[in-house]
């Protein structure tokens, strides 16, 4: 004898989220830029070179598995009005799944710090600060 089957769970059938770079580029299209106004302004401003429409297009409906690269990123900040910078981090979170932070108003010793703990172990970085809180508690006169 044989049981019926059970019914998919729709929940199941979620799409998933779109990546960074391709939302990105569908926001400018759902803003009423068309595939080809983005590939008229996509010309990288270091280089003169330009991407094609079709790249959007693709990036959209079918991601490339490479990311852009450093030309393509110039390109694509230009047609969408967005510092390279931000282009940059979503391709790292696209293709790296790597969500860049950034800090600003603070100098490069402050970066350099804080790429050093990132690499620390969890136990030493809760000795450091530990050191970071006595050190704050003695200025305090605490």
């Amino acid at each position: 004898m044989t049981a019926a089957a059970p019914a998919p769970d729709s929940s199941a059938a979620q799409p998933s989220p779109v990546a960074a770079l391709s939302r990105l580029v569908q926001e400018a299209l759902d803003k009423g830029s068309s595939l080809r106004d983005l590939g008229k302004r996509a010309i990288d401003k270091k280089t003169g070179e330009k991407i094609s429409w079709q790249y959007f297009q693709k990036l959209v409906k079918n991601p490339p598995a490479a990311a852009p690269n450093p030309t393509q990123i110039g390109a694509i900040a230009a047609a969408l009005g967005k510092s390279e910078e931000r282009i940059k981090a979503a391709v790292a979170e696209q293709w790296l799944d790597y969500r860049a932070t950034e800090l600003r108003g603070y100098g490069g010793t402050v970066r350099i710090i804080l790429g050093h703990l990132g690499g620390m172990s969890e136990q030493d970085q809760k000795r450091w600060l530990a050191m970071i809180e006595a050190d704050e508690r003695a200025r305090r006169g605490e």
